[in-house]
């Protein structure tokens, strides 16, 4: 990590226009000419993977470890309950978007020498899924069904029955008909096509809210404008 960058990751924070900065080696096309292919098509479907847990739709190269962030936005975070190993940097930004912090990239070159990687693809995938898989979920229920009620929940909840519903109907049916060798009517391929169809319209129009919700106003200013998430315990009231 070349400590010349630091103060293009510092000064975003200072100047109030994001909480957290990131590294980004895939902004420029000249970045990656050093990386090694296998670690540019992982990084690659991690940073996709990354964006659906996470949220944060509009950064790239998640497990870039050459980071800044604002102390008071770090006081809000459950750092005891963070990884610690390769998912750290992914499991921070699913912390942050807890807090509705604003995460910006930084451009910056990919260096590699003779070095090698300790991680092992086949070792970490599946771990890497589960926890892609169960950040997902918890940033789902928080975002739309506990913190808000909103558009992009009545667009899960519409796809989410639609594309059920056909893919159930559809099956049984298909199955019915492999038992009975009677092709099924035109009627009953529509009644469960047209729910799929339907459904994936419905969740393309949940990524599109979903990725218009990343957090554009940064928190630090408020937690000392207005108040702070984490309230400081009540003082004994005193009488006189």
């Amino acid at each position: 990590m070349d400590p010349r960058l630091l103060p293009l990751f510092v000064r975003p924070i200072l100047s109030e226009q994001a909480d957290y900065t990131k590294g980004n080696r895939f902004f420029r096309p000249e970045s990656i000419k050093g990386m090694p292919p296998i670690r540019i098509f992982g990084n690659a479907a991690l940073s996709f993977l990354a964006k659906l847990s996470c949220g944060y739709w509009n950064v790239m190269d998640p497990t870039n470890g050459y980071t800044a962030v604002h102390t008071r936005v770090l006081r809000e975070l459950p750092l005891e309950k963070l990884e610690q190993r390769y998912f750290f940097e992914t499991d921070m930004l699913f912390r942050l978007n807890t807090v509705r912090a604003v995460v910006r990239d930084i451009p910056m070159e990919s260096v590699y020498a003779d070095e090698e990687s300790n991680l092992k693809i086949k070792k970490v995938l599946p771990e890497f899924l589960k926890k892609h898989t169960s950040r997902l979920i918890r940033r789902y229920f928080y975002s739309y069904i506990v913190r808000d009620f909103n558009t992009g929940t009545i667009y899960s909840i519409a796809s989410l029955v639609m594309l059920s519903w056909g893919s159930i109907f559809g099956g049984l049916h298909w199955m019915r008909s492999l038992t009975v060798d009677v092709p099924a009517t035109s009627g009953t391929v529509m009644f469960a096509a047209l729910p799929i169809m339907v459904g994936i319209q419905f969740l393309v129009a949940f990524l599109h809210y979903d990725v218009s919700s990343v957090p554009t106003a940064p928190l630090s200013p408020q937690l000392t404008t207005d108040f702070p998430f984490k309230q400081p315990p009540n003082e004994p009231i005193r009488t006189t």
